[in-house]
């Protein structure tokens, strides 16, 4: 059983894995694999180039074709390997989705990092991913092949979704049912059942750009939703848009003193829910001026939690706070309230002795 990891920890991962390392990845489709690794990287200044395997129908597809230079046949490099010299980040997607003559190519590719007698500049990483699960249709992998690889288990959690899906402007409706329904994010259908459609992290952007264009939630606009997610997810996701009136953050966050009472008819897991929203918002908020303004409100309802004797609130926040999810509001409450981290540094000193 491979390692399991996060987000976070991928990250990691990725900072510290010598370049001569290759890397595999085993996880469903639509997690955001391919995300991760492209915006890691592209933010080092790497070129990264995503291959994907499974629709590869010739070994020709990865490591180029053969000519004839005089008397002997060469093989013309493929319109990714890279001319200038720089090192690059070879994404293989797919891999155990690939045909077993495109696998052997991948073998001296994993081993020497060479096609054809042509070497990867140095500092190239070679990083795959596979899908896992009796869903697919997969090709088995060589002992010897997978033996070149690193291996992790990629399950991002719902927490890092929300905080990317908040980065990435997804609709406050689709955040809000998953925020109270984090079940719902992957895919409730336990076994493969030909077309039937079910619900995974890539179709919940697809429901969020959905929405940007639907303006009544009729029939048509619930059967399109119905198209991207399946029946049952769609009818849970319609009628918590039909009945839900919770808070908003930001208006919380903004004038906490104006709002205050519609915490008071909250339960406790709505108040956690509310805790971690709250976190996202701020680890989000770029602007120096706002972010300290969502401190001083943050402080005012620690202050109200206290006073109401929400310990297991106070707990909660305190457990969020320190985690390393949401190290741009950690900042930020250290610069602009002194007193949260006063009164809060306890609670997390108990928390880890318990």
């Amino acid at each position: 059983m491979p390692v399991k990891i996060n987000s976070t920890e991928l990250h990691r991962i990725l900072a510290i894995t010598p370049d001569h390392h290759n890397i595999m990845l085993v996880g469903k489709h639509g997690i955001g694999k391919s995300q991760i690794i492209e915006k890691h990287f592209v933010k080092q200044g790497k070129k990264v180039v995503t291959l994907f395997l499974g629709q590869m129908s010739d070994p020709g597809d990865l490591i180029g074709l053969p000519v004839l230079d005089g008397s002997k046949t060469d093989f013309r490099p493929p319109w990714w390997f890279p001319d200038d010299g720089k090192p690059v980040v070879l994404f293989l997607d797919e891999l155990n989705r690939a045909r077993p003559e495109i696998l052997q190519c991948v073998m001296d590719l994993t081993l020497n990092k060479r096609l054809n007698g042509k070497s990867l500049p140095q500092g190239s990483r070679i990083i795959t991913a596979v899908n896992e699960g009796e869903e697919y249709q997969l090709t088995d992998l060589d002992p010897a092949l997978v033996s070149r690889f690193n291996i992790y288990t990629f399950a991002p959690t719902v927490a890092e979704w929300l905080l990317w899906a908040v980065e990435q402007k997804i609709d406050h409706r689709v955040i809000d049912f998953i925020e109270k329904n984090p079940d719902m994010l992957d895919s409730v259908t336990k076994e493969y059942a030909g077309l039937e459609k079910s619900n995974d992290r890539r179709s919940w952007h697809r429901v969020s750009e959905l929405m940007a264009n639907i303006d009544e939630l009729d029939k048509t606009a619930e059967r399109s939703i119905a198209g991207v997610i399946g029946i049952f997810t769609a009818l849970k996701f319609v009628n918590f848009l039909k009945t839900n009136h919770g808070l908003n953050v930001k208006q919380m966050l903004t004038d906490f003193e104006k709002h205050k009472t519609k915490l008071s008819k909250l339960p406790i897991h709505e108040l956690t829910v509310f805790n971690e929203s709250m976190f996202r918002t701020v680890e989000t908020e770029d602007n120096a001026e706002t972010a300290k303004r969502y401190v001083q409100n943050i402080e005012l309802y620690i202050k109200w939690l206290q006073k109401n004797s929400k310990s297991e609130v106070i707990a909660h926040w305190t457990t969020l706070y320190d985690s390393s999810t949401y190290p741009k509001t950690k900042v930020a409450v250290l610069s602009y309230s002194p007193f949260i981290f006063n009164n809060l540094v306890e609670f997390i000193k108990n928390i880890r002795m318990s």
